[in-house]
């Protein structure tokens, strides 16, 4: 798509593509050790700046849900998300360009052997406040308890100091945790798959969305995004397939 005066206006009004990134989710974003934010979300927040010829500034936030209401606020021009209908209502999202699996965690001696047992009363579920997996299952969970803690890096200490049934959280990272802490296992297979994608606030109108959308795919078609997982030594995480139409 041709980049006109008026569309880079839209895009950038400040001049200066402002990021929102989501370090609450470590298999896209990450502290280097400057400090920083890094990962693939900020080399692909990078190479768009490049190609809209405008330097790029970063906003971190520990959490999806700050990070999405600073997009939907216009306080951040793009940020990385994954897809959702209530985050929808501001924001504009591309297709996604990586999936993720979600899946719950429990203690070993746990009688939950499978995921069709944890939506049980008695069971209380713990997520990232805000996180795809909170928005999820808050409307798929109709027995189960759900608690939120702050962020999800916090999820397995919160879920180990307050004795509570079930985890729920990003493969990788619950994968982790349990490597790290004697006596803990992943259910059986994932509940849901996350599509990670890029997304603009609304009111910044068709074209640029369908520009940042271009984007996207061409970062999946030209092996940016695959390139960068693999720099990150990044392990569970796909390429999305190529968006219909």
């Amino acid at each position: 798509m041709t980049l006109s005066s008026s569309l880079l206006q839209s895009f950038v009004p400040t001049g200066v593509l402002r990021a929102s990134i989501n370090l609450g989710n470590p298999i896209l974003a990450h502290r280097d050790s400057r400090g920083e934010p890094g990962g693939v979300s900020v080399d692909l927040a990078r190479e768009l700046a490049l190609r809209l010829g405008v330097r790029v500034t970063f906003a971190a936030f520990d959490n999806a849900a700050k990070s999405v209401e600073t997009v939907t606020n216009e306080a951040a021009d793009v940020g990385f998300f994954a897809i959702d209908p209530l985050r929808g209502a501001g924001v504009a999202f591309t297709a996604p360009y990586v999936l993720i699996e979600g899946f719950y965690l429990v203690r070993n001696e746990s009688p939950l052997t499978r995921n069709d047992e944890v939506d049980r009363v008695g069971n209380r579920i713990l997520v990232g406040k805000g996180s795809a997996y909170d928005l999820f299952l808050t409307r798929e969970i109709r027995h189960a308890q759900i608690v939120r803690t702050e962020s999800s890096q916090a999820v397995v200490d919160t879920f180990l100091r307050d004795g509570l049934e079930v985890a729920a959280g990003v493969k990788q990272q619950l994968q982790a945790d349990a490597a790290r802490t004697p006596g803990l296992r992943l259910l059986n297979e994932r509940f849901m798959v996350i599509q990670q994608a890029m997304g603009l606030p609304k009111s910044r109108g068709d074209a640029a969305a369908q520009f940042l959308r271009a984007f996207v795919e061409d970062m999946k078609r030209s092996g940016f995004v695959a390139e960068a997982l693999a720099r990150h030594r990044i392990e569970g995480a796909t390429v999305a397939p190529a968006a219909e139409g």
